[in-house]
């Protein structure tokens, strides 16, 4: 059995997060195959295990109160966040983890080889590009784009009561004015992530 490094127990107890082990094996497994892969096919900028905890598993598992509905896409998913952490963490939902970028989607379908996700797609196509066979219910973007061009290439694949949920930084002001008048915000959350001290903030969103 995986040991199951004490921050990493110890960031998701802070957190308020209480999964059987199981998860958190599997959690910290898919950071160790991203540490791995990461040295030669630079997926991400964050190259340890103890920075990839709060700035991509914590920060990843906080938009989990805001998601809606069963059939979730993570549009530009890259590494596969948040698409990979949502997934291991709640079975009962699909996820469906976009890229245009075919090495980091390679990267992925390994990620769900090894682990055994049964709960996950992963799609390599462009956003506006792609036609799915259903809508989703969830539109989930991390380091997708703007709001705005996020809400422009997404558009066609939400359900009619679905929702776009886009993951920011700072409080993302600019781009909500810019938002189309077709959309309404629905709320803008602040999050408090302990162990990570950058700003974060969700914004949800439906179409008219």
């Amino acid at each position: 059995m995986t040991q199951i490094p004490n921050d990493l127990s110890a960031a998701l107890t802070a957190n308020g997060y209480n999964f059987p082990p199981a998860v958190s094996e599997r959690l910290l497994a898919y950071l160790q195959l991203l540490e791995k892969w990461n040295q030669v096919f630079n997926l991400t900028a964050i190259n340890e295990i103890g920075e990839m905890i709060p700035l991509h598993i914590l920060d990843s598992l906080a938009i989990t109160p805001f998601l809606t509905g069963k059939r979730i896409i993570d549009v530009g998913t890259g590494a596969g966040l948040p698409g990979i952490p949502l997934a291991l963490t709640q079975p009962d939902k699909e996820f469906f983890l976009l890229d245009s970028n075919g090495k980091k989607t390679r990267f992925l379908n390994q990620v769900k080889l090894e682990l055994g996700i049964k709960n996950i797609e992963i799609i390599t196509a462009r956003a506006e590009d792609f036609t799915a066979p259903a809508p989703f219910d969830s539109i989930v973007s991390r380091a997708f784009s703007s709001i705005p061009v996020m809400l422009a290439v997404t558009q066609h694949l939400v359900a009619h009561d679905g929702q776009f949920i886009a993951m920011k930084g700072t409080f993302p002001q600019q781009e909500i004015e810019q938002i189309p008048a077709d959309f309404r915000v629905l709320e803008v959350h602040k999050l408090s992530i302990t162990g990570l001290s950058a700003q974060r903030h969700v914004v949800c969103i439906k179409r008219l």
